[in-house]
């Protein structure tokens, strides 16, 4: 199987990592890629976000697998240039990509499937927005109805910051806080079949002990050991299964990674918002304990044969990921910083695959060095025993790693490690 993968950050590095072990995979290809993903895939220049070279170019390759990695070419409608010239895409419709791309489609999905979700305004003018916002009072939970990279949802007790927020956005979702931990659950559908992956927890906040502002997310473990062990079932039944359900019933069949971020409140699982791909930095643990090939996976989701894919298969350990950030980040980050170390961290990878480094925002200078070039620059991932193992060998490659004026949480995975 050929396989082009669309994208260059950390989770189609994860993507590609996964596809180069999966021996049905002969050629691997990624486009733009980044100076991580070059290692097992051949990159290719093309604008992500233009669905008539992405198509071009998988033709070219003779592609017969093209995944579509981040959420903007998806709502951009790339998958369906590809699947319009009779090419095998894994992710959703631009029409159906809207249970990201707009924070008010996806409210009025879950409403009509009956999905258990915050209670929500979606307001467009300055008394819509105050008037939600003394509604719900603090803390406030304020959310850009479009793709804001990760940074559109402002989560503050402070009126004026959450009042500032609001009024910056066109369209604007505000809901009432939901208290309780974090679940990031992706399931792979082709439309009507619906095959969960295992939960993982992503940590948004830029410092330890959740302070700090929100991130495209500092790092993430998986699985999690407090979480009940019917959780999945339970999200399956109440979010997943309808939401698919109604999508199809729309006439906008959902096919690629649905992406359930949940809140375990006191009054049960709620959905906090949907993503319409495999989200980063969850996608780094998640991948790393599947042990069932990838690509045919996949492919089965993007031709409507779900259902004869047999359950998936998992590692028993845990896996870890650290996210290294550049200087400044989540504001705009500094680029150009040579990254050092990470011919040594490839070494102390090598010990059966236990630990490894992902690229994120990574580029190669005029002199063929690995510098930054984005917010998010690497993602180093473990994998143990157990999440103390994970955890540990994780932080031991992070020390390996040296980017002037970068930062990483120290605490990820700690307080579930240590249970």
């Amino acid at each position: 199987m050929k396989v082009l993968v669309i994208g260059g950050g950390a989770r189609e590095h994860a993507l590609c990592r996964s596809l180069s072990l999966d021996p049905d995979v002969t050629a691997l290809h990624c486009a733009p890629g980044n100076a991580g993903i070059a290692e097992v895939a051949e990159l290719h220049a093309v604008d992500a976000l233009d669905g008539a070279a992405v198509a071009e170019l998988a033709a070219s390759l003779h592609a017969d697998l093209v995944v579509v990695g981040p959420e903007a070419p998806l709502v951009a409608g790339v998958a369906d240039a590809v699947r319009e010239r009779g090419i095998p895409a894994f992710g959703p419709s631009a029409q159906a990509a809207q249970l990201e791309g707009s924070k008010a489609f996806a409210k009025d999905v879950m409403a009509a499937a009956g999905v258990p979700t915050a209670r929500a305004y979606v307001c467009t003018t300055p008394a819509e927005i105050d008037e939600a916002l003394d509604a719900f009072g603090a803390p406030y939970v304020v959310k850009d109805d479009g793709l804001a990279a990760g940074k559109g949802v402002v989560v503050t007790s402070d009126l004026a910051v959450a009042r500032e927020h609001a009024l910056a956005c066109e369209r604007v979702v505000i809901e009432e806080f939901l208290d309780g931990p974090e679940v990031s659950l992706f399931a792979i559908t082709d439309g009507e079949t619906v095959l969960p992956l295992s939960p993982a927890q992503d940590f948004k906040r830029a410092l330890d002990g959740d302070e700090g502002p929100n991130t495209g997310g500092m790092g993430a473990y998986s699985p999690l050991p407090w979480a009940d062990p019917k959780l999945v079932d339970e999200v399956m039944e109440t979010v997943l299964r309808p939401t698919v359900d109604e999508l199809r019933r729309r006439g906008t069949p959902f096919s690629g990674l649905l992406y359930a971020g949940l809140a375990i409140t006191s009054r049960g699982v709620r959905v906090i918002e949907f993503n319409a791909r495999f989200g980063d930095p969850e996608t780094q643990v998640v991948l790393a304990r599947l042990k069932t090939p990838l690509a045919s996976v996949l492919l089965n989701a993007s031709t409507g044969n779900l259902a004869a894919e047999p359950p998936l298969r998992w590692s028993d350990g845990a896996a870890v990921t650290v996210v290294i950030a550049s200087h400044n980040y989540p504001g705009t980050p500094r680029t150009g910083d040579v990254i050092e170390g990470l011919p040594e961290a490839a070494e102390s990878g090598k010990d059966a695959q236990k630990a490894y480094v992902l690229h994120a925002g990574t580029a190669l200078d005029a002199d063929g060095r690995v510098v930054s070039a984005g917010g998010r620059v690497l993602s180093v991932t473990a994998t143990g025993a157990d999440l103390a193992t994970a955890r540990g060998r994780a932080y031991e490659l992070v020390s390996r790693i040296r980017l002037d004026g970068s930062h990483h949480r120290t605490d990820i995975a700690a307080k579930a490690a240590s249970n």
